[in-house]
């Protein structure tokens, strides 16, 4: 089922651009994210400017390709349900992060991994569709698009990035935001070549030497993010590396749910949550997590404490 094609992108929704262009990269291999992607492009949009014609005229094909979309995936829960969408898109966040924090401290710098984490700062700013951001997505994405920006300028003036957050400057987006899609950027060859590489507006220079962002060294190697295709490397040649797998809290064998304990509605919510968790990282294998998450889950509902 093709969706509706959108007219130019008035200058006025600038700001949505990338958004509207993960959407179209993710649409078929992750097309729950590709639909949130579009959902959040079009509040944003709404908020910037619905009455100019051009932009009505916008936004209107972009509704429509939204309901083409919820009625092509009507029976997924992950649409369906918020709770469920929002862990699925997180997870996939939280995929790409890994894979690019993963190559940053191994040293490894190349522009996959670059829109990596410029991509998983974009589809964290897609959870904004959910609800308020917590603490940690809200530092994740910071540290993700200051991250792109900063290996991007390294690579682009031919300097060597320091891995890893520590002992790093903030740095300015000003330069990235001026590359051309056309040249060096991370995003795909179909894209506009009119548009920038990094949306930098409203980003604030900010120094990261003592930032404590955690290792992804349990991420598997079959991430989200693809290696280009020009590299001519398939799918089949990235095996899925050894995951650790976090020890089940011993002290939940011996948990009894004392008979004073209730559990109140914001409990059960959170259960369930964790639960969600769970099953949308068990649909990209992530053992870990899955574990870790109905842990949680368990633990609150045995003895109504996280």
């Amino acid at each position: 089922m093709t969706a509706p094609a959108l007219p130019p992108l008035p200058p006025q929704l600038k700001s949505i651009q990338h958004h509207l262009r993960t959407a179209q990269e993710l649409d078929k291999r992750e097309p729950v994210v590709a639909y949130y992607c579009r959902l959040y492009a079009m509040q944003t949009g709404m908020k910037i400017d619905s009455k100019t014609p051009e932009c009505r005229k916008f936004l209107s094909k972009l509704m429509d390709q939204l309901e083409a979309m919820k009625k092509q995936f009507g029976d997924n829960e992950a649409i369906t349900q918020e709770i469920v969408g929002s862990a699925h898109v997180e997870n996939y966040a939280l995929k790409m992060f890994l894979y690019a924090d993963n190559e940053d401290r191994a040293g490894q710098f190349h522009k996959n991994m670059i829109k990596s984490f410029y991509t998983a700062s974009l589809l964290i700013d897609v959870l904004t569709v959910f609800g308020e951001l917590s603490e940690e997505n809200a530092q994740h994405r910071k540290y993700a698009r200051w991250k792109a920006a900063y290996i991007h300028n390294c690579l682009k003036n031919g300097e060597t990035p320091q891995p890893g957050p520590i002992g790093m400057e903030g740095e300015s987006f000003a330069d990235a935001e001026r590359e051309e899609a056309g040249s060096s950027s991370v995003h795909s060859e179909t894209a506009p070549s009119s548009s920038s590489t990094y949306e930098a507006n409203n980003i604030p220079t900010s120094n990261y030497t003592g930032i404590h962002i955690p290792p992804g060294a349990h991420a598997p190697a079959n991430t989200p993010a693809e290696v280009p295709h020009t590299t001519g490397v398939t799918s089949n040649t990235i095996q899925p590396a050894p995951q650790n797998i976090p020890l089940v809290d011993p002290s939940l064998y011996s948990a009894q749910s004392a008979g004073e304990v209730h559990l109140t509605p914001e409990d059960f919510a959170r259960a369930q949550k964790y639960c969600k968790y769970a099953g949308s990282a068990l649909q990209y294998e992530d053992v870990s997590t899955a574990v870790q998450n109905l842990q949680k889950a368990l633990k609150l509902l045995i003895t109504g404490r996280e």
